[in-house]
């Protein structure tokens, strides 16, 4: 083939790649990896993404194993960090951890942290490597790529769709019974439980106990699978359920019990409330600068506990979504910019919402546009403040390799007092002409 054409087969299959995806997927999932490892490396990795996204976890291991390491290492690092983590599931210990190294080391440690489920979880028990397979293939195909697999440990087959997500499941016995060209949709029965890979011990045990299945699968919020937890995977385990996180986002130690002693309990609580008297103070300092303002207006003073309130109430509710973000893996360090912006823009509609409301409310209490004006703007100011800081402060306390649940709700209570008052009483000292 001259160089001319070589150079015309690589841009169809650019355009194919990037306009096809989910079609070029299938052909490389049809397809001995050395078939078709040329004209992938041929196209950088921005073009194939769109088309390793449309893998089977095993698929992707496969591809980046026949791949060269700067193109395979490429194309780990572009992945989205679940999808990446899916993927290293299906390789042994020894190539994870060398793919690992090569990785950027911001990149490697997301990864890491992905991957170390908290003990006693449903994350930490599962296994990663159990291979997914779609509704439309056929029963010889499945039976050929389980024998090359030489996969022991599931009893069912996990069916997923285009997104991964899993739709149904067939009994390998089903499966061995059955002819060459039956098609997998047509064994397939529906998921009666499946858990979530931060469930507990206890959840798992329960599930098992109470449907009696044989595998259970693990999925994420969006119901794309993420591995299976087998009987054996749990046998002689002891079912816990406690978490810490109640306590520590209070100030309290995670090794204080219900009934420990008074002075261990002094002795883990009497920093942190050292830590919220200074921060009481600071919001207090905050007031102070406009105590002229309040002395000449003081219905202020009747109000700004409820701008306060509210900016309080919308920070705890982005803090609460943002550390359960985090825990389940739902969200990432690198994500920080899309779960500010989306709290920013929640905290603006419902400032919106709520400031109309309250000006309703202070109009008919003080017949005073002014006061409407000053408490309407503020609390859409301060509400939007609050959801920043309910989000920044998990996802900041992690990229410091601290607990995010560590007395979060104390920075967060500072916060948004300081930006409650200064925003409701710095607008009243610009307004006063008009109260």
């Amino acid at each position: 083939m001259t160089e001319q054409m070589t150079r015309a087969a690589d841009n169809l299959n650019r355009r194919f790649f990037i306009d096809y995806p989910f079609e070029a997927a299938k052909i490389i999932e049809e397809l001995p990896a050395i078939e078709i490892v040329d004209a992938l490396t041929r196209q950088p990795a921005k073009v194939l993404i769109p088309a390793v996204r449309k893998l089977t976890p095993d698929t992707t291991a496969r591809l980046l194993r026949a791949l060269p390491d700067a193109l395979s290492d490429e194309l780990l690092g572009e992945l989205p960090p679940s999808e990446a983590v899916r993927v290293l599931g299906h390789l042994d210990e020894q190539e994870k951890a060398a793919r690992l190294a090569r990785l950027d080391e911001a990149i490697r440690k997301e990864l890491e942290t992905l991957m170390s489920y908290p003990a006693e979880t449903a994350g930490r028990l599962m296994n990663t490597s159990v291979r997914t397979f779609r509704r439309d293939t056929e029963i010889g195909d499945v039976l050929k790529r389980l024998r090359k697999s030489g996969m022991k440990t599931a009893r069912s087959l996990f069916l997923v769709d285009d997104n991964m997500r899993l739709t149904g499941k067939v009994s390998i016995q089903d499966a061995a019974l059955a002819t060459p060209d039956t098609l997998l949709e047509s064994l397939e029965v529906p998921i009666s439980i499946a858990v979530r890979p931060i469930d507990p011990l206890s959840v798992v045990s329960q599930a098992f106990e109470s449907r009696d299945v044989l595998d259970l699968p693990v999925t994420d919020l969006d119901g794309v699978f993420l591995g299976a937890v087998t009987h054996e995977d749990i046998a002689g385990t002891i079912q816990k359920d406690a978490t810490a996180g109640l306590q520590t986002m209070v100030g309290a130690s995670s090794e204080e019990r219900a009934l420990s002693s008074p002075i261990f309990t002094v002795k883990k609580r009497m920093p942190w409330l050292q830590v919220n008297l200074v921060t009481a103070f600071m919001a207090a300092a905050v007031v102070g600068i406009f105590e002229g303002t309040i002395a000449q207006v003081t219905a202020l003073a009747v109000l700004l506990p409820v701008v306060a309130g509210q900016s309080g109430n919308t920070g705890a509710q982005a803090l609460a979504v943002t550390m359960r973000g985090l825990a389940l893996r739902e969200i990432t360090v690198r994500q920080w910019a899309r779960v500010m912006r989306k709290e920013v823009i929640a905290g603006f509609l419902n400032g919106i919402a709520v400031a109309i409301t309250c000006g309703i409310g202070v109009f008919i209490w003080s017949q005073s546009i002014g006061l409407v004006a000053v408490i309407m703007s503020s609390m859409v100011l301060a509400m939007i403040a609050a959801g920043f800081a309910g989000a920044l402060i998990p996802i900041m306390l992690t990229r410091l390799g601290q607990d995010p649940a560590t007395s979060s709700s104390i920075l967060l209570t500072t916060v948004t007092d300081i930006a409650g008052f200064f925003a409701f009483l710095g607008i009243a000292t610009l307004m006063m002409q008009y109260l």
